[in-house]
């Protein structure tokens, strides 16, 4: 059976002052437990190890400067992964520490890797306790308190659900802490209608995701034939019931039309190094017949970017798409606006296609 992800925010792991919250890790490592002995795999997503170094330094507040904040992961990881093993150990449960970064996800090779050790301990029967390698990286920062993170998780190894537990219900109309008219959403069917709500980015002293992030990383499994449930991972039963197919915080339903795992990871995971300009005739086949991308119908190139690299493709300034070149930008800068038999004088043994519609995928 495809196992269940488990996201635990910073607000769920860690308190105000950076100290753990014993009582909530405790329960949730309970209920995966629970999921454990009914034959589910599990996979635990958790953030929190910056606000327990930060804990355990005394540091009071957030620092702001990165290597501050690499350094507080260093003190923390260690310390907020025992807690996990020993929880779970007391449950007759085995679990295995998994650090992974952005570029594991975004390197092809790294994402396969990456895929076949955790699905050999999922063999195993053993729960991978993953966070991002803060030490080394920057991501959690950037991609927002592992919320990212988990998606990947969830695309990469076929996740039957995204589970993303927080401290709040799940999402509303509007902030409840400001709108007292605001009300629950308890299912989202299609994605575009999240645009009339007030989806904050507010986080909480220790995190650095917020609402929107989650949001994000739900549309994310959605469009992976995943559906994810963002609910209140400091209420007890909360996980199991949504693991359960329960009414529990907001249920984002799948999306009936699967997108292939190259196009998943090209879309979210592979980031773009540079951009490729294109006129309305080039981006109308793109759009409407799933065509290549010609030189042709290249009219600039931005960037420093190599062949197999990811560019973003616009035109007139917005985007239609992301896909990997088979030309370097310097290549590209030569034969951009030249038909198929010029290429080959050009750069002999050249492609026919800038982006080949295999390795392209609509924004």
């Amino acid at each position: 059976m495809a196992p269940v992800v488990i996201k635990l925010g910073s607000s769920v792991v860690a308190g105000d002052e950076g100290h753990v919250r014993i009582e909530v890790i405790e329960r949730v490592c309970a209920e995966v437990a629970e999921l454990h002995g009914a034959g589910d795999g599990a996979i635990i997503v958790t953030s929190g190890a910056i606000a327990r170094g930060i804990g355990a330094m005394g540091l009071g507040a957030r620092p702001r400067a990165m290597d501050e904040l690499q350094a507080a992961s260093a003190v923390g990881q260690g310390k907020l992964y025992r807690i996990y093993d020993e929880l779970l150990a007391a449950r007759g449960v085995s679990s295995a520490q998994v650090l992974l970064t952005f570029f594991d996800m975004s390197a092809r090779m790294h994402y396969l890797n990456a895929r076949r050790a955790l699905r050999r301990l999922l063999d195993w029967r053993t729960v991978p306790v993953v966070n991002e390698n803060d030490t080394t990286a920057t991501d959690e920062i950037t991609f927002g308190d592992n919320d990212f993170l988990s998606a990947q998780v969830a695309l990469l190894l076929g996740a039957r659900l995204l589970v993303l537990l927080t401290d709040t219900t799940g999402l509303y109309t509007a902030d409840p802490r400001h709108d007292d008219s605001a009300e629950l959403v308890r299912r989202v069917d299609d994605f575009a209608e999240l645009g009339r709500l007030e989806i904050g980015d507010r986080t909480s002293i220790h995190g650095s995701g917020g609402m929107r992030s989650k949001v994000a990383a739900a549309e994310m499994a959605s469009a992976a034939g995943i559906p994810a449930v963002i609910c209140d991972g400091t209420a007890a039963g909360t996980l199991v019931t949504a693991a359960g197919g329960g009414e529990v915080g907001t249920r984002f339903v799948a999306h009936p039309e699967r997108t292939p795992s190259f196009k998943l990871w090209l879309r979210y995971a592979k980031p773009a190094r540079g951009r490729i300009g294109v006129d309305a005739g080039a981006a109308r086949v793109l759009r409407e017949r799933g065509s290549s991308l010609l030189p042709v119908g290249i009219t600039a190139v931005d960037g420093e970017f190599d062949a197999g690299d990811a560019v973003e493709v616009v035109c007139d300034g917005e985007l239609v798409g992301k896909g990997i070149s088979n030309y370097s930008a310097y290549e590209l800068g030569r034969i951009m606006g030249m038909k198929s038999a010029q290429i080959t004088q050009s750069l002999p043994g050249g492609s026919e296609e800038a982006v080949h519609r295999d390795r392209f995928v609509l924004a």
